[in-house]
Parts: C-alpha cells; sequence; structure tokens
C-alpha cells in the first residue's frame, strides 16, 4: 500500500480509538452519576457526634437578578452550625447593597458582614471583589459560592461530609433549577448531558475539570499555593487553583448534591454567550481543545466514525451514523434523569428538540470562540494569552 493509504488507514483507527474512548467516558459517567449523585456520604451520619468545622461562605455580588433575593435568602436557612457569609460588592452606589442589607436585618442572627469596594490584585474582577472578605474569613474551610446559586438546607452539611483529611477541595456538579421556557429547557439539557458527562467521568478519572461556582476549599492548602490572590492573574480561576491543590498533592471531588443555577435572567442568547466565553477560556489553558473538543461532539464524531467502520470493516456508514446518534441520545436522557433525580420539567419530545438544538449549535459556537480572542466580562473587556493568563484591554465602562 502507497503510504497515503497507510495515513487513511491510521486516520481510521485513530477515528475508532477516540470514539470507543468517548463511550467508556459514557458509561463511566452513568456508574458515577448512580453512585454518588443524591446519595448522603458517610460522614454525615456522624456529623452531630463529631463537632462539624466551621464554614465562611463568600458571596461575590453585581447588579439585582429577579431571583436573587430568594437565593441569597436559602444561605440564611442552611442546616449547618457554625457558619458566617461574607457579602462581597465592587461598587457603593450597586443596587444590590439594599438587598442585602433586608437579607441582614431580617436574619440577624446570622453571621453576616459586608465587604465594599473590594481590592486589586489582579485582572479578575471576582478574585479583586472577594479578596478583602477571604482574608477577613474566620474559618478553615471556605465555600466560594456564585450569586445565581440555589442551596437547599442540607447542601453545606452534604458538602463538608466529604472533605476528608487528603481532600482540598469540594465542588459540585453544575446544573439547574426547574423553571420555565425553552431557553431554560436549552440550559438544563446542556448541563444535564454534556457538562455533567465530562464532570463525573473527570472526577472518576481524577482529571481537573473543576467550575468555581461552588466550591468548598480549604484555606491553609489555598495559602499553600499563594492564596486567592494568586489567582488573580486568570479569568478561569478555578480551574487554576484547583490544579494547583493537585499537584500538592490535595484531592479534588464533587459532592453528591449539584449546584442549582436559579438565575432569574433566562435568555438563548446570553446562555450562548456563556458557552463561547467558556470555550475560550478552556483553549487558552488547554490549546489541545481546539482539536479534540470538536471531534467529541456527538455529530462529528459519529461521522468520523461512521467513515472509519465504513474504510475499516466495510460497515454500513449510514446504518452506523443513525444508530451512533440514537444510542447517544439515550444516555444523555439517561444522564440527564440521573442528575435531576425527580420528574423532568420537560418530555422526550421537547428533550429531543433542545438535544439537536444544543448538538446542532455547539460546533457553530465553538468555532466563534476560536475566531474571536477577546472575552467580554459583564462590562469589560479581557484578552487571554497561551497558558490561561489575560489582560485587561477594557476597563469597566460606567453607566
Amino acid at each position: 500500500m502507497s503510504p497515503a493509504v497507510y495515513t487513511l488507514y491510521g486516520f481510521a483507527v485513530f477515528f475508532m480509538i477516540f470514539w470507543v474512548c468517548l463511550w467508556i467516558v459514557h458509561v463511566l459517567a452513568l456508574i458515577c452519576g448512580r453512585w454518588k449523585l443524591h446519595r448522603k456520604p458517610p460522614q454525615v451520619a456522624n456529623s452531630y457526634e463529631i463537632p462539624l468545622p466551621g464554614v465562611s461562605i463568600l458571596k461575590p455580588l453585581m447588579g439585582i437578578d429577579p431571583n436573587l433575593f430568594n437565593n441569597l435568602e436559602t444561605f440564611f436557612t442552611l442546616d449547618y452550625p457554625t457558619y458566617e457569609i461574607l457579602f462581597c460588592v465592587e461598587d457603593e452606589s450597586d443596587p444590590v447593597l439594599m438587598l442585602v442589607r433586608k437579607l441582614m436585618e431580617n436574619y440577624s442572627n446570622i453571621d453576616t458582614r459586608l465587604f465594599i469596594g473590594g481590592c486589586r490584585v489582579g485582572v479578575n474582577p471576582k478574585i479583586n471583589n472577594m479578596h478583602p472578605a477571604y482574608e477577613a474569613a474566620k474559618h478553615e474551610l471556605i465555600l466560594i459560592s456564585d450569586s445565581g446559586i440555589r442551596m437547599k438546607e442540607d447542601t453545606l452539611l452534604d458538602m463538608v461530609g466529604y472533605m476528608t483529611d487528603k481532600v482540598g477541595l469540594v465542588h459540585q456538579l453544575p446544573f439547574t433549577c426547574d423553571r420555565g421556557g425553552f431557553a431554560a429547557a436549552y440550559e438544563k439539557i446542556y448541563f444535564g448531558t454534556v457538562q455533567s458527562r465530562m464532570y463525573l467521568a473527570a472526577d472518576v478519572l481524577r482529571i481537573n475539570c473543576h467550575t468555581g461556582m461552588s466550591a468548598l476549599i480549604r484555606k491553609s492548602a489555598l495559602e499553600e499555593a499563594g492564596g486567592l490572590k494568586a489567582f488573580g492573574v486568570y479569568l478561569a480561576e478555578d480551574f487554576f487553583y484547583a490544579k494547583a491543590l493537585t499537584e500538592r498533592g490535595w484531592k479534588i471531588t464533587v459532592s453528591s448534591q449539584p449546584a442549582l443555577q436559579n438565575s432569574g435572567h433566562c435568555e438563548m442568547h446570553t446562555f450562548q454567550a456563556r458557552l463561547r466565553r467558556w470555550a475560550k477560556l478552556r483553549v487558552a489553558m488547554l490549546p489541545t481543545t481546539i482539536l479534540l473538543e470538536p471531534l467529541s461532539e456527538c455529530l462529528i464524531l459519529g461521522a468520523c466514525a461512521s467513515w472509519s467502520a465504513a474504510l475499516l470493516f466495510e460497515w454500513d456508514s449510514l446504518v452506523f451514523y443513525l444508530v451512533h446518534i440514537l444510542m447517544w441520545f439515550m444516555l444523555d436522557w439517561t444522564m440527564l434523569c440521573i442528575v435531576q433525580n425527580s420528574p423532568l420539567p420537560l418530555n422526550k419530545l421537547e428533550f429531543m428538540c433542545g438535544w439537536i438544538l444544543s448538538e446542532m449549535t455547539r460546533p457553530y459556537l465553538f468555532i466563534q470562540a476560536v475566531l474571536d480572542p477577546l472575552i467580554q466580562w459583564r462590562s469589560r473587556v479581557y484578552k487571554l494569552k497561551w497558558g490561561g493568563l489575560a489582560e485587561e484591554v477594557k476597563a469597566k465602562v460606567k453607566y
């Protein structure tokens, strides 16, 4: 055979191996989801016999969301003996301050403090906003929680239960609350399928796939890596402090309860903007993402594997492709049901429409992300460098 034919067969073998590996990821995620999600860890059962450690909750806030008051209120009603809530607001004219002060007044029995103004330690606005509160935190365990997160009464107890001696970081699987509308269903499908699959498989394989929307961190472990301020040079600070902890021998793990995002603003274009921003961050942090991520998409991977099957085994490529899509669809439905752990707010027809739209648009959104290197985060614009470092190219706009 000629070198060109050898090359062709080489690509076919690569695609087939990669296809098999992705199905292994599917299976690992399903097993991990069944085994770990929505279960109490063993430590929680004995938590009342051993004093539980105190927790400092950092809540960086900016602006008012329709669901913000109810989301924040869930942090005041946690079933946990010792914790404090540290609200972080960058701008003293932010209307969110009135809402925070109202909650502090309503729940005066909860240890709560308000930090205004932040402290510039890098380009990352979230870290700048949180840093004074982080420095003033009373407790060893730090929970960093985004403004859109809604907590159950036992969520903090669940997370602390996974914070064993060798664990430095406990994080929640990103998911969403049940909300009305197709955009909300689109979000739930993404987080309950693509995101959950990679997140849970990464937990089994001990791969850093951490997102910082709800993460419990051992402060002493973070201080070993230079403290929170050391990661102010990155926009994806969550990935890099998780990486720093694992490099120092600390384990990271997923808790049993997913993080319930409950933003009151739920629109297709805003969520797709988030997907593009996350893709830009992944490409900057891990350049191999440019090649491997598009290939891991159902439709693209199926096409490549169908061609490989026809070349290597003389199978019907169309039948192979259709079976591939059907099996992927069924496993994604199963994955979503596992993560939801309750009746879904959408039927299989709605799921099919949202799933098809999600699968068809993600490659296009990824291409958009690669072609545009700038990241807009609220009113700021940043440029990413290889390795994940960021520089601000447009400062905050005053309205």
